[in-house]
């Protein structure tokens, strides 16, 4: 007799119910989640909305390293024995998120098996996008870094259709994410306008054919090419619309 297979797991009804070290929050825009050098002691879940994750230098020089958003798990480094936050994540826009204890990750990690899976996809995930920022810094050129950032930030990839970011982001802010100056940033922005590949009056949209330019060097748009393969924007972007991001 055939077994029935298992449904779905929905990872947001599994976190509505409230369990004992599971709190949730909702923080504005600013909002600090949690500050670097606080101890590491829980695992946020994000709902809605994203936070921005960022590093401050012994020379007092910041700089954004990752943003995530609905679906992604942030500060997960507890678990591997990080005694203190690496990072301050802050609220980029309004920000709904689950906070679970060490030890109530652990509990759910070892009774839930469907939990482990969707929490092992995404750890694997997070080191396919190190890899692949990793890449971007040391083969592309900062063209091709912004043409990236601007598709991630657009969800472009992601599982669904691209959603739009709620929020204002600075040419400094993308600067900082991408390892360049704030003029630089500005006049490739421009440049990609001028081609068509975004659009703005308020809010930037992010073209589809800002995607195509990046994967397959279209000679016709000319997206200055680093030494690394067509596909070296990494494999989390796919997919063909257009999404709105804030400006």
């Amino acid at each position: 007799m055939a077994v029935a297979p298992q449904p779905p797991f929905d990872i947001r009804k599994f976190f509505s119910v409230g369990r004992t070290g599971q709190t949730t929050a909702t923080y504005k825009a600013s909002d600090i989640a949690f500050a670097q050098g606080d101890p590491a002691a829980s695992i946020f879940y994000i709902w809605d909305g994203k936070l921005k994750l960022t590093v401050i230098s012994a020379q007092g020089k910041e700089a954004i390293i990752a943003i995530a958003g609905p679906g992604d798990f942030v500060g997960e480094g507890c678990l591997g024995g990080e005694a203190f936050r690496i990072a301050t994540a802050t609220a980029f826009v309004r920000c709904k998120t689950t906070e679970l204890s060490k030890k109530a990750m652990a509990r759910l990690l070892e009774a839930n098996s469907q939990f482990t899976e969707t929490f092992t996809r995404h750890l694997l995930a997070r080191n396919a996008r190190v890899e692949a920022d990793l890449v971007d810094q040391l083969f592309n050129s900062s063209e091709r870094r912004l043409a990236r950032m601007l598709l991630l930030l657009a969800n472009f990839g992601k599982e669904g259709k691209p959603e739009p970011l709620i929020a204002k982001i600075s040419h400094e802010s993308l600067a900082e994410m991408i390892g360049t100056t704030r003029s630089r940033v500005s006049f490739f922005m421009i440049k990609f306008r001028k081609l068509g590949l975004i659009s703005y009056n308020g809010r930037i949209e992010v073209h589809a054919a800002l995607l195509n330019a990046l994967l397959h060097d279209d000679p016709h748009i000319r997206i200055s090419a680093g030494r690394s393969r067509p596909n070296s924007a990494g494999s989390d972007l796919s997919g063909g619309r257009a999404a709105r991001i804030s400006q």
